[in-house]
C-alpha cells in the first residue's frame, strides 16, 4: 500500500486536534491586563499540549518518511494513535479549566500515557511490515526516550495523587524531553541512501 493516504489523513487530523485546542482559548471579559489572570491556566495547558501534539506530528512524518511498506496493521495502528491524539483537546481543557486540580492532571496524564503507547505500537507495527534491517528499524533501536517517556508518564500520574503540581511537571519534562526533533530517523535514512 502507499503511505500518501495516511500521512494526509494524519496531517489533517492533527490540524484539527490543534485547531479545537486553540478554540477553547476564551477571550476574558475585560480591558484590563489582570483580567488575563484567570486565563493562565488555560494557557499553559494549551502550551504543553500545542508542543506535545507538535512533537507527535513531527516524530510521525519523520517515521513515515522512513517507512517503506504500510498493510492494514499500520492503517489501524495509526488510527489507535490518532484516537488518543484526538482526546488532548478535550483533557487539555478540562486541565486548564480547573487549575491542574488532581483528577483533570490524572486524566491529562492517561492520556499522554495511552497516546505514547500507541506511538510505540505503531512504530512496532511499521518496523515489522519494513523488516527488522530496515532504515527505520535501525534508525529507532531500542527506543530509549519513547520507553522513558511511557515510565515518566506513569510516575507523573502516581505523584499527581500526592500533589498534581509534581505531576504536571513531569509531562512538562517529557515535552522537554522531546522537544529537539529526533534525528535518528533523519540520519539513518541520508546514510542509507548514501550507501546505495
Amino acid at each position: 500500500m502507499k503511505k500518501g493516504r495516511l500521512e494526509a489523513f494524519s496531517d489533517g487530523v492533527i490540524a484539527v486536534i490543534i485547531t479545537i485546542m486553540v478554540l477553547e482559548l476564551h477571550v476574558p471579559h475585560g480591558d484590563n491586563i489582570r483580567d488575563l489572570i484567570p486565563v493562565i491556566p488555560v494557557f499553559v495547558s494549551y502550551i504543553l499540549s500545542f508542543v506535545n501534539v507538535g512533537i507527535y506530528w513531527n516524530n510521525h512524518h519523520h517515521m513515515l518518511y522512513a517507512a517503506e511498506k504500510i498493510n492494514g496493521s499500520v492503517l489501524w495502528a495509526n488510527l489507535n494513535l490518532l484516537f488518543w491524539l484526538s482526546l488532548i483537546p478535550f483533557v487539555t481543557d478540562w486541565m486548564g479549566e480547573n487549575h491542574f486540580a488532581r483528577w483533570p492532571v490524572i486524566l491529562y496524564g492517561c492520556v499522554l500515557i495511552m497516546t505514547g503507547i500507541s506511538y510505540t505500537i505503531l512504530c512496532n507495527q511499521l518496523i515489522r511490515a519494513a523488516g527488522p534491517d530496515s532504515p527505520l528499524a535501525v534508525a529507532l533501536g531500542r527506543d530509549w526516550k519513547g520507553r522513558l517517556s511511557v515510565i515518566i508518564y506513569a510516575v507523573a500520574i502516581l505523584l499527581a495523587f500526592i500533589n498534581p503540581l509534581l505531576g504536571f511537571g513531569l509531562y512538562v519534562v517529557v515535552g522537554v524531553m522531546w522537544f529537539i526533533p529526533d534525528r535518528r530517523i533523519e540520519k539513518t535514512v541520508i546514510e542509507s541512501s548514501a550507501s546505495e
